[in-house]
């Protein structure tokens, strides 16, 4: 087969392949440090990556205030989640790219209150803050956390 020919038929491949690849590389992607929007304290750290097609975030561990209990579960949960341990737990699902460092469309669970809202993020700071927003219907109506990418 000539060179050309193949090249064209690999063409239309390449092409479809190259939404996923450029997901694969998000600058969202990896371990990211809570800030507690209310508190200013840290809270968590979770770890963001590429699954099945959209960006998920998984908690990897929490910062514990005195007055909470040791391996915390999701007692406000419904569904599958309810009384599930919150480390580990996928908290934030759905994310899709949505122009130039920002990303739409996703979901966020607060396992506080076991209630799930709509979820945008975007990056700040030169990739170093994430401005994470959940909302019910508008973004109008919601909280912003911003986190720190977690350096270690």
């Amino acid at each position: 087969m000539a060179p050309c020919r193949t090249l064209a038929l690999l063409l239309p491949l390449l092409a479809a392949c190259l939404p996923n690849a450029l997901l694969a590389q998000s600058p969202i992607a990896g371990k990211w440090r809570t800030i507690d929007d209310e508190t200013g304290g840290e809270r968590s750290i979770v770890e963001i990556r590429l699954v099945d097609g959209e960006l998920q975030g998984r908690i990897l561990q929490i910062f514990l205030r005195p007055d909470e209990k040791p391996d915390p579960v999701c007692e406000a949960c419904d569904g599958e989640r309810k009384n599930q341990p919150i480390i580990g737990m996928t908290f934030l699902w759905g994310l899709k790219p949505d122009g130039k460092d920002a990303w739409a469309g996703g979901s966020i669970l607060d396992p506080k209150n076991g209630k799930i809202y709509n979820a945008k993020a975007s990056l700040a700071d030169n990739g170093q803050a994430l401005r994470l927003r959940g909302f019910i219907g508008t973004p109008l109506l919601g909280r912003t956390q911003t986190w720190q990418r977690e350096t270690q």
